[in-house]
C-alpha cells in the first residue's frame, strides 16, 4: 500500500491520529429513518468508526497550504505492522517525507512505481529502508500462495516475498533500488532493522 504525505513550505506540524483496536465482526445497525445526508453511522462497523473520527478531525482542520513534494526530500520504505509509529519513531512531521508501506517493507515493482514518481515528479533524493524484529512474514513460506490456490482456484500473480534473515532481506531491498533503470537518485539508500520492543533503528551494512 502506498501513501503519499504532501510537503509544506510553513512552520511543521504534527498531527497525531489514534486508531484503537476492535473487533471487526461487530454487526452494523440499521440506518436511521431520516440520517441526514453525509453523516456517520455510530454503533456500527470500525470503518464507521474511522468515519466519525473523520468528522470530527475535519471539524477543526485548516488547510496547511501544502504541495505534494516533501520538505526532507526522502522517501521511508516500511512494514506495515500496526507496532511501527514512523512519524514518532523518526521525528518527521506531517510533509516531511513520503511514506511507502507494505508487508514486510519489501521492495517490489509496486514499491518502485512509487519511488520512482517520488524521485522523478516529486524531488525526493534519499530513500531510508525500515524492516522490523518479529515480522510476519518469517512466519510465511511461498506455500501461503499455493493454499490460496487450493483455497479460491486461481494461483496469486505476487510472490509473498516472505523471508528467514531480516539482516538479508533488508540488503536485498536496498539492491534492488540501486540496481533499477528507473531510480535516478540511488546514492543515499540506507536499511535499518527497528527494534519493536526497545523502538530502537539499527543500520544494516548492505556490504556485509
Amino acid at each position: 500500500m502506498t501513501f503519499f504525505v504532501p510537503s509544506h513550505p510553513g512552520p511543521q506540524r504534527r498531527r497525531t491520529i489514534t486508531v484503537v483496536g476492535m473487533s471487526t465482526s461487530a454487526h452494523l445497525p440499521a440506518e436511521p429513518a431520516a440520517a441526514p445526508a453525509g453523516a456517520a453511522r455510530t454503533g456500527g462497523t470500525v470503518t464507521d468508526r474511522l468515519v466519525e473520527a473523520n468528522h470530527r478531525y475535519a471539524a477543526g482542520f485548516d488547510d496547511p497550504g501544502m504541495d505534494a513534494r516533501p520538505v526532507l526530500r526522502v522517501a521511508v520504505v516500511a512494514c506495515m505492522d500496526a507496532r511501527l509509529d514512523l512519524h514518532d519513531a523518526l521525528g518527521l512531521s506531517l510533509g516531511d517525507c513520503h511514506t511507502i508501506r507494505n508487508a514486510g517493507g519489501v521492495v517490489t515493482d509496486d514499491v518502485v512505481r512509487s519511488l520512482t514518481i517520488s524521485q522523478r515528479a516529486l524531488g525526493t533524493r534519499s530513500v531510508v529502508l525500515i524492516h522490523h524484529t518479529g515480522c510476519g512474514l518469517e512466519s510465511l513460506t511461498e506455500d501461503f500462495r499455493h493454499e490460496l490456490e487450493m483455497e479460491v482456484g486461481q494461483r496469486p500473480s505476487w510472490a509473498v516475498e516472505a523471508f528467514r534473515d531480516v539482516d538479508q532481506d533488508v540488503r536485498q531491498s536496498m539492491r534492488r533500488i540501486r540496481t533499477s533503470p528507473f531510480l535516478p537518485h540511488t546514492d543515499d539508500i540506507r536499511g535499518f532493522v527497528f527494534d519493536v520492543k526497545t523502538g530502537l533503528l539499527r543500520e544494516i551494512d548492505p556490504a556485509a
